[in-house]
Formats: structure tokens, C-alpha cells, sequence
């Protein structure tokens, strides 16, 4: 195999949900406790992957930090009751990484709760390490803590590890530890992120069936 570790981001890397759950939840929430702003999906697209989401509700809406519990504690209900799908492709490359001896761990803003429960609904490997938003803000990506944590428990030499991610935070993270880094498009057409990605990834992939086969 290539890569012993493949990480994964989790939000529109393994399932689709920006689009289907945390916009939506994000403009429900600005609609009742921010009335008259709004987000376009596009927006919400651009400003996670720069500056990201934190600096995003700080600096263009105003949120406070005591809004920022409010809206966690709002998008926590919202995404109980809501499981993102995974993309077509996922599970098999997931399959046969795990068959081959590989490690699968996840890196993601979303829970580690969250992530294995869409990995469970979706029939998609059990990770095994999983790091979410649950972590002190310290150790969440784009710190590099994480994927140090990784090498560390497995093991592993910073060549043997695959950073998969959608988003600049990702990659922000891989270069600070030495891991390779993989862009994938696949959850959006934006041009500027595409732009940015595809001129400072040496790995960009628009497409699972691209990705799995790289991975080959």
C-alpha cells in the first residue's frame, strides 16, 4: 500500500453534509436568534475553508462568544436527528485499506460521537482514532496536535500517513507535521477553492473513483 495511515476530514470529504445539514442548521439558527442575516451556501462553502468557521461567525455576523456556545449547543440538536450519506465509493477504498493492514483515522470539526455514528449508518469501517470538535480548541484542527498523536500511538513515520481533506485547514495542518496532503473536490464547484487547492496540493482529486485510484 501506499500510505499505512489514511486520516480523513469527515464533512464533505467522507459524507455530503455541508449542503444538506450544517448550512441549513446555520441559517435556521441565524433566522432565529440573528434575524434578518442570512449565509448562502456558497459563503458558508468559502469561509470554512478561510478563515474557517470560528473567525466566519465572529468577524461577519458578530457572534460573541456566549452566541458561539448557544449556536454549538443548537447545531448539537440539529445534527442528532440528521445522518449525512457518504459518497459512492468511500466504503470500498475504506474496505480495502483496512483489509490490507492499513490504519483509518479520522480528523474532522465535527464530534467524534457524530463521525461514528455516520460511519456506522453509512456501513462504512470502524476508524481507529478518531479526533473531533469535542477536543479542547488547543488540539482541533488546523493544530497540528492530531496527526502528531497519530504518528505517536501508531507508531508511524510522517511518509507513511495520507491526509485527505476538502478544506485549507487540512492542509494547513499536513504541512506543519510533513504528511502528504490530498485535495478532493468533490463536494463543491467553487473556483476559488478548486484554484487554491489544485495550485498548492501536489495531490488533487475531483472525483472517490480518481482518489481510489491513486491510492492503487
Amino acid at each position: 500500500m501506499k500510505y499505512r495511515c489514511l486520516v480523513f476530514d469527515h464533512d464533505d470529504t467522507v459524507v455530503n453534509s455541508t449542503a444538506t445539514i450544517h448550512h441549513p442548521c446555520f441559517e435556521a439558527y441565524l433566522r432565529e436568534f440573528f434575524p434578518g442575516r442570512s449565509c448562502s451556501l456558497e459563503e458558508y462553502f468559502l469561509k470554512n475553508f478561510h478563515p474557517g468557521f470560528i473567525p466566519m461567525c465572529k468577524e461577519e455576523y458578530g457572534l460573541s462568544d456566549a452566541d458561539l456556545e448557544i449556536e454549538y449547543r443548537y447545531w448539537q440538536d440539529y445534527v442528532q436527528s440528521r445522518i449525512p450519506q457518504a459518497y459512492p465509493g468511500l466504503r470500498e477504498l475504506m474496505e480495502r485499506h483496512k483489509a490490507s493492514g492499513g490504519i483509518l483515522a479520522v480528523i474532522s470539526h465535527s464530534t467524534a460521537w457524530n463521525i461514528r455514528r455516520d460511519y456506522r449508518a453509512n456501513d462504512l469501517p470502524e476508524p481507529d482514532l478518531v479526533f473531533g470538535w469535542e477536543q479542547p480548541p488547543e488540539r482541533r484542527k488546523p493544530n497540528p496536535w492530531p496527526l502528531e498523536e497519530i504518528l505517536r500511538r501508531f507508531a508511524l513515520r510522517p511518509s507513511e500517513v495520507l491526509m485527505i481533506d476538502d478544506l485549507k485547514p487540512g492542509y494547513d495542518m499536513a504541512r506543519a507535521v510533513g504528511v502528504d496532503f490530498a485535495a478532493v473536490g468533490w463536494a463543491n464547484d467553487i473556483p476559488q477553492i478548486e484554484s487554491f487547492m489544485r495550485q498548492n496540493c501536489r495531490l488533487y482529486f475531483k472525483t472517490v473513483a480518481e482518489l481510489a485510484a491513486f491510492l492503487e
